[in-house]
């Protein structure tokens, strides 16, 4: 079955034809290691683990690259400012190196609860120095590059075209919103490969031009190369990284190799908070840990973004949020009634299932689309192990865990001496057929901040939020 996949350099929906016809080379930009990841962030990386399930589940074999940045990201997208690992080592009083390695972990945890189907291959850029200066150096030698008292900057009107993935012009413009004015660059748009260090600077290594780092853009593309070779299938990352990373990247692998990476190039939609932007300043971000608290599952948050396509925006509410968890557990119940059915169910009606599944994730990823395929096998009356394995097999792509339902009963909360006192207050109430007390010990929880549910195993206690 053909797979239609978004191509962001043709601004195009493409038949995907792969170089290898047995192996997807992959390549997706990782995280900046400088403070805990946020859901905005992850709903990238949930995209990237629906697209490499898509393959997967096509039976294609994946060779998956993603980098881990440590070094060289400014707090200006636009090569100003001060590297965010260094500023986030100083208010936090320890070094770089360290903020590196708790934030890495704490990310690596995250993907985890959200079932990530990781890369092959993880590598951070500060194990990638020599390669990052041997691309420097090929880029300087071909001509594109040229050296000024802050470092060594990438020229792009050597290039035949300058931007490639976003419809930004260049001609015309002035300096100004994105870029810093320096006298020093050759044009306005230049940007930094290499970085010299000033003297109080930890995270820098010696080289032909002083002790420096490298570039944030730089990264990307010596990994990729070292990993993948220099021309490899998709290049996958947020939209965010259209106007500047991703440009650059291109601009630099096209000076030190000739051609652009990637054939495809995929990137993810923001995730928004009611109806707004995601700022610290407004105090509208947050992490899965966040979220757990509020009683809200990783994996609902995963088919929360299951919503809307990716290269939709999404709204993020606590409204919708906990729609999804509502949703979760219901396709978990749904998936174990299933289990324990024993009607048997016509192979077309499976294939039947299968096909339309099938062709949804191939349509460019419309996970929405092949959710619906899911909920139409989850609601069916004839409860069947047929249609278990198929949610099974469909969960392949979705990554919900679906398997391991049973664990997955209730997200678990902490209920306060008083509240568990007034419960057992009320069993012993409902024991005695006492409904009235009942109902008032239930409207005294309520008052309290908890929800009580009488279900056939007995009482549900959640958390009003």
């Amino acid at each position: 079955m053909k797979i239609q996949i978004y191509n962001t350099l043709t601004h195009s929906k493409e038949e995907f034809i792969p170089i290898d016809k047995e192996k997807i080379k992959i390549y997706s930009c990782g995280p900046t290691v400088y403070s805990y990841a946020h859901i905005g962030n992850f709903r990238t990386y949930v995209f990237v683990d629906s697209l490499r399930r898509m393959f997967k589940y096509n039976g294609y074999n994946l060779e998956h690259v993603m980098n881990i940045t440590d070094v060289g990201h400014l707090t200006s997208d636009a090569d100003t400012g001060e590297d965010k690992m260094e500023k986030a080592a100083r208010k936090e009083g320890k070094n770089p190196f360290e903020i590196a390695d708790f934030y890495t972990k704490a990310f690596m945890e995250d993907m985890q609860k959200l079932n990530i189907d990781m890369p092959n291959i993880i590598s951070k850029a500060t194990d990638n120095i020599e390669e990052m200066l041997e691309m420097v150096k090929e880029i300087i030698d071909k001509g594109y590059a040229y050296e000024t008292s802050k470092g060594i900057y990438f020229d792009v009107s050597k290039l035949d075209k300058y931007p490639v993935l976003s419809n930004n012009k260049v001609e015309g413009q002035e300096a100004g919103a994105r870029i810093e004015v320096d006298p020093e660059k050759k044009n306005p748009y230049d940007f930094a490969i290499w970085i010299k260090a000033p003297e109080n600077h930890i995270m820098k290594w010696d080289s032909p031009w002083g002790k420096s780092y490298p570039g944030w853009h730089l990264e990307c593309s010596a990994i990729g190369r070292k990993f993948l070779g220099k021309h490899f299938d998709i290049h996958t990352g947020g939209v965010d990284h259209i106007p500047i990373h991703h440009e650059n990247e291109i601009a630099q692998s096209k000076g030190a190799n000739g051609i652009i990476p990637a054939n495809y190039w995929m990137h993810c939609e923001f995730l928004l908070v009611d109806g707004g932007k995601m700022s610290k300043s407004l105090g509208n971000i947050y992490t899965l840990k966040e979220l757990k608290e509020k009683g809200i599952e990783p994996l609902a948050y995963k088919l929360f973004c299951f919503s809307s396509h990716y290269r939709n925006k999404l709204n993020f509410t606590f409204d919708g949020v906990k729609a999804a968890q509502i949703s979760l557990n219901r396709l978990r119940e749904a998936y174990l009634k299933h289990k324990e059915g024993n009607n048997e169910i016509e192979e077309s009606i499976i294939k039947s299932y299968e096909n339309k599944f099938h062709e949804a994730i191939n349509d460019d990823l419309n996970i929405p689309f092949a959710l619906s395929i899911v909920w139409e096998v989850a609601k069916e009356n004839n409860k069947s192990k047929d249609y278990a394995i198929l949610l099974e097999k469909f969960d392949n792509v979705l990554g919900l865990d679906l398997i391991n339902s049973e664990k997955y009963n209730k997200v678990d909360i902490e209920i306060p001496e008083n509240v568990e006192r007034l419960i057992e207050e009320r069993k012993i109430a409902r024991q005695e057929k006492n409904w009235v007390k009942s109902d008032e010990i239930r409207d005294k929880i309520k008052e309290l901040g908890y929800a009580v549910k009488d279900t056939a195993n007995g009482m549900e206690i959640e958390k009003i939020q």
